[in-house]
This record gives structure tokens, C-alpha cells and sequence, in this order.
């Protein structure tokens, strides 16, 4: 892995490591339409609408979600390459495929597995 991708992927981890971001990702890719309108997003938080705006603009520039104004609403929706990238870079590589290399974060990975 490159310094760039690490930077990037870096970047989309800490908008995922807070709680309120992570639910409102998994609340946007579970949604039935693919897609959620913050008014249907409102309602999950115990937050004002401003904060909850503030969590998604952050989401929104890590290149997690996009999003796209209809009338008064803004619809989001997550951006599937930018999931599948960080599902790369957290699933472990075959030891055959990698020379018999560990890759970098193994151990952890095995240790939560455990």
C-alpha cells in the first residue's frame, strides 16, 4: 500500500470511527432504495439537524457518500468503490498469494477473530 491510498483510507477510517457517522452509513447502505433522504435520517438520532448535517458533510468529504438535492431534501447514498476499497485493505491476504508475507495488520485481524 502506498503512502497516497493509506492518507486516503486513513482519512475515511476517522470518519468512521465516530458512532453517530458509522450509523448513518449503515443506515444509507441498508436502505431498501439505496438511498436515504435526511429527513428519513433525522429521526434515528437523538440530534439536531445541523449536527447530523455537520456528520454527513464529514462523510461526504471523506468520499464515503454522495448525495443529491430533490426539492427541499437532500438524498444520500454511499459510494460502493470507496467501500470496496476499504474492505480490501482490511481483508487479510492469502499467504500463497502474498509469497508466504503476513500482511501488515494480521496479527490484529486473527486476534479478533479469535
Amino acid at each position: 500500500m502506498d503512502a497516497d491510498l493509506a492518507a486516503g483510507l486513513a482519512a475515511q477510517l476517522k470518519a468512521l470511527g465516530d458512532p453517530v457517522r458509522l450509523r448513518l452509513v449503515s443506515i444509507v447502505a441498508s436502505s431498501p432504495r439505496g438511498e436515504a433522504c435526511v429527513c428519513d435520517l433525522l429521526p434515528a438520532f437523538d440530534l439536531s439537524q445541523p449536527t447530523v448535517s455537520h456528520h454527513l458533510k464529514v462523510l461526504r468529504e471523506a468520499g464515503l457518500l454522495t448525495c443529491e438535492r430533490r426539492g427541499s431534501w437532500v438524498w444520500y447514498r454511499v459510494v460502493p468503490a470507496a467501500l470496496a476499497q476499504l474492505t480490501a485493505a482490511l481483508t487479510p491476504v492469502d499467504d500463497a498469494a502474498a509469497g508466504g508475507a503476513e500482511p501488515v495488520g494480521a496479527e490484529l485481524v486473527g486476534a479478533v477473530r479469535a
